[in-house]
């Protein structure tokens, strides 16, 4: 009933808009709770065949298809899908083992999100120069021809984890031509693009829609990042020192933990969490903003990602945080995908053969009781 009533609405706003989006908002309409599989196909540092068999698997799928989930966004790390040298050629036995993952995932009934997630370097050098503009597009190009013959309502593609090249025209202007490549060739499909910023809602912000009826938008929500990256070591340096961050947010409650911060930098950025008083009102306020951009754009938005890192945030308000998202997200009609399944964010953990849902997190994404 769920989804039958979130399609209704949502075909009901690509009338009222006037633009004949129908295709977009009825598939961004099998987009309404999904979760990352991370750490597989990309962020890893080994790709051999054994651990890509074993890391997550068909009973994963199933588990994640019980628990009331619609989709999954599989990262793809698009280096070891290639022959060296050749950007438009496939290497056989990698592409069969994804073929394999693809086809378990949208056997259990699950929408795949391919999502197209490198290194930093790769993306890095998406800003300089016209090769490696060239050569993802050549990726696109070879990897959309691969999976045309693909369910275009199971399959989607999305073409860029979180961008950050200096020039947002720039960014805009690749994108556009990735999408033009991907349309020759699989002209059903789904596409999800983004903004530049990092994915976050200020790049979406300053995205201009790609001329394409059949084109999702994507933001990731990571705010407040001194709440959900506490002790992160990959990310801004201010947050390494922090744990124990609380959520919501006061003065009074952040005031203890302004000495785990040496730099005055640090502190500052941290002081302004709790004056900030972020809560339930101030995140639905966050999302607001991003679907406005989508009203007024007459075009589907979806939440690619948001989570918590679990080390060093207190659980029950790693549980809040996530319950205040998902209620924000679709309180104003925008699917979502959290992050993640089994990393340093998850949902489940895996411990002697065993897969082990977090009760109060599956609770705070409002999924189906689970099962040990």
């Amino acid at each position: 009933m769920r989804r039958i009533l979130a399609t209704i609405l949502l075909c009901a706003l690509a009338t009222l808009a006037g633009r004949s989006q129908g295709i977009a908002f009825e598939r961004a309409a099998h987009l309404q709770r999904g979760v990352n599989l991370s750490m597989w196909y990309a962020q890893a540092r080994d790709y051999s065949a054994d651990r890509l068999t074993t890391y997550t698997t068909a009973d994963d799928f199933k588990l994640v298809r019980s628990l009331g989930f619609d989709h999954v966004r599989l990262s793809i790390n698009p280096e070891p899908l290639i022959e060296d040298g050749h950007p438009d050629v496939l290497e056989p036995a990698a592409i069969a083992r994804l073929d394999k993952t693809v086809a378990e995932i949208t056997a259990t009934g699950l929408v795949v999100i391919l999502d197209i997630h490198p290194e930093m370097p790769y993306v890095m050098a998406l800003g300089q120069g016209n090769a490696s503009v060239t050569n993802f597009c050549k990726f696109w190009q070879a990897f959309a021809t691969h999976y045309a013959s693909t369910d275009p309502r199971q399959v989607y593609f999305e073409v860029l984890n979180e961008p950050h090249i200096e020039d947002s025209y720039r960014w805009a202007g690749i994108q556009s031509k990735a999408v033009e490549g991907i349309r020759a060739v699989a002209p059903h499909h789904t596409i999800i693009a983004t903004g530049n910023r990092w994915g976050g809602v200020a790049g979406l912000l300053e995205l201009e829609p790609i001329r394409d009826d059949n084109v999702i938008y994507s933001f990731h929500d990571y705010d407040p990042m001194a709440f959900t990256h506490q002790g992160a070591t990959w990310s801004t340096p201010f947050l390494k020192q922090l744990h124990g961050v609380p959520y919501p947010s006061t003065p009074e409650n952040i005031a203890p933990l302004l000495t785990l911060e040496t730099d005055d930098s640090g502190k500052q950025q941290l002081a302004q969490y709790g004056t900030e008083r972020w809560d339930a009102k101030h995140v639905d306020l966050e999302i607001t903003t991003a679907a406005t951009w989508g009203m007024q754009h007459k075009v589907p938005v979806w939440c690619g990602e948001f989570g918590v890192f679990r080390t060093y945030a207190e659980p029950a308000a790693r549980a809040r945080w996530l319950h205040d998202m998902r209620v924000a997200l679709e309180a104003h009609n925008i699917g979502w995908s959290m992050w993640d399944y089994q990393g340093g964010f998850a949902l489940v953990t895996k411990a002697n053969g065993k897969t082990l849902v977090d009760p109060p997190i599956a609770a705070a994404l409002g999924l189906k009781a689970t099962r040990q």
